[in-house]
């Protein structure tokens, strides 16, 4: 999981010519969604978020209050792109999972973060929808944060990448040439993205 947090004066979400989403002081939340996030991770995430000292105290002592401390409003955007994996100058997002594994996984972690807060006080873009995020981004103070179990293992993370990546080049040679293999030079272009990023993705899935 990997999570893009920005302190705002103002932030809201349209999607065609509808605003279906905005806030005022608080933070906005891009999140993106990887397919090896558990609950674990959310727990994580959304403590981090809620807890983290962006805001300054009536005095003017700077990063002392956090978007709980203050009853700011806190706005969440899904944002599978955020699981980018660049090959050459091609985004590849087969680490993003998968809308229909996603979309309930994200409902879960908005859940959570009305347990923890107000749910009066968290607002939602439209998961799968093509959006128009407006961000004033106060200072500018952008945060980034990803679980333990993110960051503390990329060796895991390129296991994966490279398994994944078998898979696609089995996928496209088709069993009739599997008996084939040693014998036709691999394609040296890279592999078409998976996990919702087939074809134009900004039809598919949110920026």
């Amino acid at each position: 999981m990997r999570a893009v947090i920005q302190r705002v004066t103002k932030a809201s979400v349209t999607v065609g010519d509808e605003q279906i989403s905005s806030i005022g002081r608080g933070i906005c939340v891009l999140l993106g969604i990887s397919v090896e996030d558990t609950q674990k991770d959310i727990d994580y995430v959304v403590r981090k978020i809620l807890n983290l000292r962006l805001f300054g105290d009536e005095n003017g002592k700077p990063w002392c209050k956090s978007v709980m401390d203050k009853q700011y409003e806190v706005l969440c955007v899904s944002q599978f792109t955020l699981q980018c994996v660049l090959k050459g100058n091609k985004p590849d997002y087969h680490m993003a999972m998968p809308s229909e594994q996603a979309e309930p996984f994200y409902k879960e972690f908005l859940q959570q973060m009305g347990k923890v807060y107000k749910p009066e006080l968290i607002k939602d873009g439209k998961f799968g929808a093509y959006m128009q995020v407006n961000i004033q981004n106060d200072g500018p103070v952008t945060i980034e944060l990803e679980p333990p179990s993110t960051t503390a293992d990329p060796k895991h993370l390129a296991k994966l990448e490279k398994q994944q990546l078998r898979k696609e080049k089995t996928r496209a040679k088709g069993p009739s040439e599997s008996s084939r293999e040693k014998s036709i030079p691999r394609s040296k272009d890279d592999p078409s993205a998976s996990s919702g990023a087939e074809g134009d993705v900004s039809s598919e899935r949110e920026p």
